[in-house]
């Protein structure tokens, strides 16, 4: 339901009709496919989907509390599959969540370092994020006695499900949730239904400031991308909020 994959495949079945009886039809499918991948892909249309979505919650400042008892970062980026097939993890996307994670463990250096991420294919296999996120954080400098590997979870969801059973969180400690800014209203409102109180860590950010959010792009993949993203994230939140997964359809900080 993608929209690259959705016009692409409008375009496709306009193709075929262009050769039956229904070839008008199949022109204007045809014309409106290609019309609406040059909007997606060239326009400032994903910006402005993707803008609200990483601009809900600000950066992260550690203020004069007590330092985080541990950082939670949510999977996403590494290539499981590739990474079995090479035997070396490959990162594919959104490397920030594991750069940031790692930064903040030297930081605090006390802090528990958590990643959460099994395999979000519908058939599962035993390739599993968390087999190979240890490795990057241990070459990145962090302690092997540090790292928690929650492998099981499939989806955001679970993430915040898994995590809380697994890591059993106690009054007043702080727990930072690193994930892409976009990705971080629906994230934190999987967590709090969970009844795990995390402090969002946004990262990863890809559109730029407000002045930004009307730029075209010259690169149609990019676009795409942003658009399919975006797509992605409102289609979960609306999806989460109908079943009653989050209680809001957009999670905002907490308020005080």
């Amino acid at each position: 339901m993608l929209p690259t994959n959705f016009l692409i495949g409008m375009g496709f079945v306009g193709a075929i009709l262009m050769f039956t009886r229904f070839a008008s039809l199949g022109r204007k499918l045809v014309i409106a496919a290609v019309l609406l991948l040059i909007i997606c892909g060239l326009s400032p249309l994903g910006n402005l989907l993707l803008y609200p979505l990483e601009q809900r919650f600000p950066p992260w400042e550690a203020g004069s509390a007590a330092p985080p008892d541990g950082i939670i970062v949510l999977g996403a980026s590494i290539e499981a599959d590739l990474s079995v097939a090479h035997g070396t993890p490959v990162v594919r996307s959104s490397p920030d969540r594991l750069i940031a994670a790692a930064a903040l463990a030297h930081r605090y250096p006390k802090a528990r370092v958590v990643f959460s991420g099994g395999s979000a294919k519908l058939i599962s296999n035993d390739a599993r994020e968390a087999d190979f996120a240890g490795t990057i954080f241990e070459s990145l400098g962090i302690d092997k006695s540090r790292l928690i590997m929650e492998r099981a979870s499939r989806n955001t969801q679970e993430n915040a499900e898994f995590s809380k059973a697994l890591l059993a969180p106690k009054e007043g400690e702080r727990w930072l949730l690193v994930t892409s800014a976009f990705h971080m209203p629906r994230s934190v409102g999987l967590f709090r239904k969970a009844g795990f109180a995390v402090e969002p860590y946004p990262v990863d950010w890809r559109v730029g400031k407000r002045g930004d959010v009307l730029s075209f792009t010259n690169v149609a993949l990019d676009g795409l991308g942003r658009v399919d993203m975006a797509v992605r994230e409102w289609m979960g939140l609306v999806a989460y909020r109908a079943t009653g997964k989050i209680d809001d359809l957009l999670p905002g900080p907490a308020s005080k």
